[in-house]
């Protein structure tokens, strides 16, 4: 069973109702940078307003399927390749800035955080490498490869799907470390000519693209912006898949791809739209950091059940993780709630007490924010502790016959035998899967 099932079977149903609506809101959330970027890209190529490009982003919902005929594997290439070629720029750029090594490595393992906002920033860098829908879609689609349902080809596969995550996210460690020193050490330099200050001061995606001048000339623009199309239009295909496996895991619905991606897309194009009327490419590129500041708040919502299945032996039996790993995974997730509840609570209370409202109008917000901060808060703990009772590990050692068919992959989730169902889920079959 994949994550969202789990949580069906075990929560009552109010509790797989609220974490099926969070869950829902993170594909909004995730899906509201897709549109921004690709409406930034689109400026860039085409010079459309940012207003216009999140019009137009509903279009790109029939390109996304279009492509996706020729395979999830050959587009997920293209799209890789084009990333590729973004983050080579930036390697190529650092090595014509020449960022200082002592200062790079120092920021990559010392944490510190300068200037107003840097908080803010560092927890929606948080929210947008680590996606709370991600966790239940990477869950799902283990469940497609043909593993052999044995102890030891459970195990070989966890440890190559381990590789190939870490891999994903050391690729994506390296591409930020070059795209932040790039940026540091181009916009601190003292003979910055006064347009690319003018970029400095206010930097987005939509500007960003004047870094790489140095190093594609002309081109760099036209580069950037369609490695931005793309890594958009991968997002799309990851909150499309997401939040079918949401759906099918807590209420047991199936929905159509192309009715899945326009209905998100649909309804993160409406904030899109009107920040980017209001305020432009930069209201537009702090609406990017607001809902991945989302995406961070809403992280242990997915996360605690995570942490709690993975170490469960009802839920895991023998590929429970050890005892390292479980330490170590609880150390960095209360980490990461306790940054999340800190924020929330003091970024709150440092806004009451400087926005220059009323004193009655800062009682009125306060009635009404701090109970739904003791809910979040509430809500976190109750998932931390909550005794777990529902054992979905089914145990088939004692029993000579099912265990066979289950080393062959031929046993369907209610541990009935099936000689004709083959090694991929029978509930997951109609679903498009990565081939």
């Amino acid at each position: 069973k994949h994550l969202s099932e789990i949580c069906k079977a075990e929560y009552p149903r109010l509790v797989r109702y609220c974490l099926w609506l969070l869950a829902e809101l993170a594909v909004i959330a995730a899906d509201i940078p897709e549109v921004i970027g690709t409406a930034f890209a689109l400026n860039i190529l085409f010079n459309i307003p940012v207003w216009g490009g999140v019009l137009v982003t509903g279009c790109s919902t029939l390109l996304l399927l279009g492509l996706q005929r020729f395979g999830i594997r050959k587009l997920e290439m293209l799209i890789s390749t084009l990333v590729f070629v973004m983050a080579a720029c930036f390697f190529g750029e650092m090595s014509y800035v020449k960022p200082p090594a002592s200062g790079v490595l120092k920021g990559m393992f010392v944490p510190k955080l300068n200037g107003q906002g840097a908080t803010a920033d560092a927890i929606a860098l948080l929210g947008a490498l680590i996606m709370p829908h991600n966790l239940f879609l990477h869950s799902a689609l283990v469940l497609s490869r043909k593993v052999p349902n044995s102890v030891r080809g459970i195990n070989e596969a966890c440890r190559y799907f381990l590789i190939e995550s870490g891999f994903a996210l050391f690729v994506a460690f390296l591409i930020n470390v070059a795209v932040i020193s790039v940026s540091g050490t181009v916009c601190s330099s003292s003979n910055l000519s006064s347009e690319n200050a003018g970029h400095c001061d206010d930097l987005t995606l939509d500007s960003a693209s004047f870094l790489l001048k140095n190093v594609l000339g002309r081109s760099s623009s036209t580069i950037y912006a369609i490695a931005l199309l793309a890594s958009g239009q991968s997002s799309a295909i990851t909150g499309t898949y997401a939040g079918q496996y949401i759906m099918q895991g807590f209420l047991d619905l199936k929905m159509k791809r192309w009715i899945r991606n326009l209905m998100t897309r649909t309804i993160a194009i409406a904030p899109s739209l009107v920040v980017s009327i209001i305020g432009g490419s930069s209201g537009a590129g702090r609406l990017i950091v607001i809902a991945s500041m989302i995406l961070s708040f809403e992280l242990p919502f997915a996360l605690i059940p995570l942490l709690k299945f993975s170490s469960s032996s009802t839920k895991m039996g023998p590929h429970k993780n050890s005892m390292i790993i479980i330490v170590i995974s609880w150390i960095l997730g209360l980490g990461i709630i306790g940054i999340n509840v800190y924020y929330l609570v003091t970024a709150f209370v440092d806004w009451l007490m400087h926005n220059g409202l009323p004193k009655v109008g800062n009682v009125f917000i306060g009635i009404i924010v701090f109970p739904l901060m003791a809910i979040y808060v509430g809500s976190v703990i109750y998932l931390a502790f909550r005794k777990d009772n529902v054992q979905t590990y089914i145990e088939t050692k004692n029993n000579t016959a099912m265990q066979t068919h289950v080393e062959k992959g031929f046993m369907n989730p209610n541990g009935e035998l099936e000689l004709n169902h083959g090694p991929i889920r029978e509930d997951l079959a109609d679903i498009p899967l990565p081939q």
